[in-house]
């Protein structure tokens, strides 16, 4: 019985860190495709205008992640 919880919390706390990873990569992408769309969105040439453009892609994507991120850190706080 001692093995099965050192092993469950084991993955729990495995679990914690890829969640806490994860969280800090998609905010960091997040970060650097909005301030390259807007970099890219302000200079002139029409290339560079179509892949601002072509960022949101990667930015609606990122955004969801991020609010779910969000949702679930208020949620942990409000209910601790």
């Amino acid at each position: 019985m001692v093995s099965t919880v050192t092993v469950g919390s084991i993955a729990a706390i495995e679990a914690l860190g890829f969640a806490t990873r994860m969280a800090a990569f998609v905010t960091v992408a997040l970060f650097l495709f909005i301030t390259s769309k807007v970099a890219l969105g302000a200079t002139v040439g029409g290339r560079r205008k179509l892949l601002a453009r072509s960022l949101d892609v990667g930015i609606i994507p990122l955004l969801v992640a991020f609010a779910v991120v969000v949702s679930f850190k208020v949620a942990e706080i409000l209910a601790g």
